[in-house]
């Protein structure tokens, strides 16, 4: 990597994402959704004729479960009073698909019908969403902490704790993994297993670790892919290899091919996010779980913050975060967060702490002020912290810090 750090792109400046204490909550009260009901079954009883369809009801805004399946037994029961019986797929003649989005001014609702080989029909119905229906609540903010793991003038890409007795610290350099035990209050440099690979690696090097249950660790590097052995004594073996990048945690389902000779991902996914398989190039990405899917946001190499849930792929234009975000969890809050890079005036970076409750970034902590530049951003594995690595501007040393967010007491 040779001491280069990646040269981030940030949003316009004149647009700041102010932090409020008043954290919006999602709570749709109980409304009255006939009139959407009414015009919609009309619509797709003119379409598909009397018979028998499938209904597909996919949520993808705030509306609660119990008024999804409100919905859909009114819609069915409506259009049975026109004829259209909803049955089981196997024996439909057209399948319908309705999707309950949002934006900040109204509902809609969107219906695909498909009907044998017919070119598939769209139809759309909207309401405004009342006043009442996103109510603010008086929250504490949330807290960002910075623990110091270690300072090294060699570059870090990624790092790693490994609790238990003594307690184990993995730290990914651009030339080896480096094992450290916890002694006297602080980390010893042990056994290094070299990176070997048959060709050059790219100058602006990233790189993640994974902790693994019948080996120790596998290390992913743009065009490589390392593993160690499984006991004592301890190797690793790089092979070249294509192979996608789990995005955020395995647990997240998402991986995403990374460039073998740049520092971001392409945007293909693997499985993809619904129909979704792909997202722009982007150097970071984030997950936050929904209901019944999660939305993804992927901090694109133009600068620009992506928000793809499946179906849409949806800018976030009130944002200037750098190109490093990452998600996890604090338990004492429900759902999940999003943390972000941002420039501070005199150029380094701060972190803060985002909920995205209507689809738009929602800082829930003060600024964490940092003492350079972020050179990489993950989440831990358990997905509660976040590592991060830091060229601090005043030493010259590569800051591997551990990020966890607690609620203000």
């Amino acid at each position: 990597m040779n001491g280069t750090v990646r040269v981030r792109a940030y949003n316009s400046r004149k647009l700041k994402m102010l932090f409020s204490s008043r954290v919006l909550g999602a709570l749709v009260l109980a409304s009255d959704w006939r009139t959407p009901e009414s015009q919609l079954a009309t619509k797709i009883a003119a379409t598909t004729g009397p018979g028998v369809v499938a209904l597909d009801v996919m949520n993808r805004s705030l509306i609660s479960s119990a008024d999804v399946e409100q919905i859909r037994a009114e819609l069915t029961s409506l259009l049975a009073n026109s004829g259209v019986r909803v049955w089981q797929p196997d024996q439909a003649a057209a399948t319908i698909r309705l999707t309950l989005a949002e934006n900040l001014q109204q509902y809609v609702w969107v219906t695909q019908i498909q009907q044998a080989a017919n070119q598939e029909s769209v139809i759309m119905v909207s309401l405004p969403r009342p006043a009442s229906s996103v109510a603010t609540q008086n929250s504490q903010p949330l807290n960002l902490h910075a623990t110091p793991v270690i300072s090294q003038a060699e570059p870090i890409l990624d790092f790693a704790i490994l609790e238990g007795s003594p307690r184990r610290l993995l730290v990914l350099g651009g030339t080896a993994v480096t094992i450290h035990e916890f002694k006297d209050g602080r980390w010893l440099a042990g056994q290094s297993l070299p990176i070997k690979t048959p060709v050059p690696l790219p100058r602006d090097l990233r790189g993640r670790i994974f902790l693994r249950q019948d080996h120790l660790f596998d290390v992913f590097l743009p065009g490589l892919v390392c593993r160690s052995s499984g006991s004592a004594p301890l190797s690793m073996n790089c092979q070249q290899s294509d192979d996608p990048w789990p995005i955020q945690t395995e647990d997240a389902g998402l991986s995403g091919f990374f460039s073998p000779t740049r520092n971001f991902f392409t945007g293909a996914l693997v499985p993809g996010i619904l129909k979704q398989r792909s997202a722009p190039a982007f150097y970071s990405a984030a997950g936050v779980p929904r209901h019944n899917y999660t939305l993804w946001l992927f901090a694109a190499v133009d600068g620009t913050l992506h928000l793809l849930d499946g179906i849409n792929d949806r800018l976030a234009a009130k944002v200037n975060w750098g190109s490093d975000i990452a998600g996890l969890r604090t338990a004492c809050r429900p759902g999940a967060q999003v943390v972000a890079t941002m420039q501070q005036e005199d150029g380094r970076d701060a972190l803060q702490a985002f909920e995205i409750p209507e689809r738009e970034p929602l800082a829930v902590s003060v600024k964490l002020a940092l003492s350079g530049n972020v050179s990489a951003l993950w989440t831990t594995q358990a997905g509660d912290a976040v590592t991060a690595v830091v060229l601090n501007s005043d030493t010259g040393n590569y800051d591997a810090l551990q990020i966890n967010l607690t609620c203000a007491q």
